[in-house]
């Protein structure tokens, strides 16, 4: 039997339904993280210490650059997200770019943006 060089119509919109889902959550955890950046302090300061007012807004500082790095992680994850649909599209979804070979499905079901199988991943560390 000839080996399978892409996946099937049935296959891409099982995967299809998974990226949809995984989109679908990771576009509520940015806004999350939006939000988290953007929203002023509800807790007033002003009745307390001076020292102690400047550790807070150090804390709250630090806490919006990690939401700030998180929300970046997760615009990014969004884009290969998106980028996976358009190879599904396309019919080239699954397809390793690196080798030509199919990439397991347990590897996309995993990893449902993977561009290389698990062999040319390996090769490249």
């Amino acid at each position: 039997m000839a080996e399978k060089t892409r996946y099937s119509d049935e296959e891409l919109a099982e995967f299809k339904e998974l990226i949809l889902t995984k989109l679908d959550k990771a576009k509520k955890d940015y806004e999350l993280l939006k939000s988290a950046i953007t929203q002023s302090e509800s807790n007033d300061t002003q009745d307390t210490s001076p020292t102690f007012k400047v550790l807070e807004e150090g804390a709250a500082t630090l806490s919006k650059e990690e939401s700030g790095k998180l929300a970046q992680r997760q615009q990014k994850f969004i884009q290969h997200l998106q980028a996976a649909l358009v190879r599904i599209e396309n019919k080239t979804y699954g397809i390793c770019r690196e080798t030509g070979k199919l990439i397991s499905k347990e590897r996309l079901y995993a990893v449902p943006h993977a561009t290389l199988s698990i062999e040319a991943k390996q090769k490249q560390k």
